[in-house]
C-alpha cells in the first residue's frame, strides 16, 4: 500500500469505527439535555413546558390536555397545588378559565358563552 492510499484509508477506517463506537459510548439521552442559568432567544418551539421551584415543585404547566384537546396553562401555588387554569375544553372548542379551592378541586369556571358557571 503506497503512502498516499494510507492518508485515504485510516482516515476513513477511524472515522466509521468512531462512528460505530458513539452511539455505544454516549448515550442518546446525553443530547436531549441542555442546562443553562440563562437563556435567550427570538422564538422557543415546544411540545410542552413546565416551570419549576427551587425544589422541583411544578409551578406552571403549558401543554396541551391529556384527553386531546387543545393548549392548557396551569398556574399552581407553591407547594404544586392548583389555582387557575386556562385553556379549552376536550370535548368543544370553548374557550375556559377554570378556578379551583385551597384542596385543588375545581371551585367554578368563566366561559365566553355563559359567564360565571
Amino acid at each position: 500500500m503506497t503512502s498516499r492510499e494510507r492518508w485515504t484509508v485510516y482516515p476513513l477506517l477511524f472515522l466509521a469505527i468512531g462512528l460505530a463506537v458513539r452511539s455505544t459510548v454516549v448515550p442518546e439521552a446525553a443530547f436531549s439535555t441542555v442546562t443553562a442559568d440563562v437563556v435567550e432567544s427570538g422564538q422557543v418551539v415546544c411540545r410542552e413546558l413546565v416551570v419549576t421551584g427551587q425544589d422541583g415543585t411544578v409551578v406552571v404547566h403549558v401543554g396541551r390536555l391529556v384527553d386531546g384537546g387543545g393548549g392548557r396553562i396551569e398556574i399552581k401555588d407553591g407547594s404544586g397545588v392548583e389555582l387557575l387554569a386556562v385553556g379549552s375544553r376536550p370535548e368543544t372548542r370553548e374557550a375556559v378559565i377554570e378556578f379551583y379551592d385551597e384542596k385543588g378541586e375545581p371551585a367554578s369556571a368563566l366561559t365566553a358563552e355563559s359567564g360565571t358557571k
